[in-house]
């Protein structure tokens, strides 16, 4: 079995797109910022998140609905300069709501939100530092 990605149901589309790639600055797969569709990659590694048109699933399941409550996923990207890359994105639109912070001796976090409320977590790995 291998992760394919991340899907995030998303009603406001353009907003995420804007906020996936430009803001965090992952690359889309096809530039297709209307939706309904869209897979986001970073530089590194083989894991994606993807966003879908919410209404578009709750043609499929019904149970989905139009609106989201609560939160329902935890977007962790791993980034080697936590401090600077917090400043960067908070320059180009983004809003850090806790951190930068030590959470463990190994790990430091920030989380934001994206325009939709999904949660997404920053993480600096220590140990990667040698």
């Amino acid at each position: 079995m291998e992760l394919a990605q991340v899907r995030l149901l998303v009603t406001d589309f353009a907003a995420c797109y804007r906020f996936y790639g430009d803001v965090l600055g992952l690359k889309p797969q096809s530039g297709s910022a209307e939706g309904p569709y869209e897979k986001f990659s970073p530089a590194v590694g083989s894991a994606g998140i993807a966003l879908q048109d919410r209404s578009m699933m709750a043609e499929v399941l019904d149970e989905v609905g139009e609106t989201a409550t609560g939160h329902r996923s935890l977007v962790v990207l791993r980034v080697d300069a936590l401090d600077a890359y917090c400043e960067e994105i908070t320059l180009r639109g983004a809003t850090v709501l806790h951190g930068p912070v030590r959470l463990t001796d190994r790990m430091r976090v920030a989380h934001l939100k994206d325009p939709e409320g999904n949660l997404v977590e920053l993480q600096e790995w220590l140990l990667l530092r040698g």
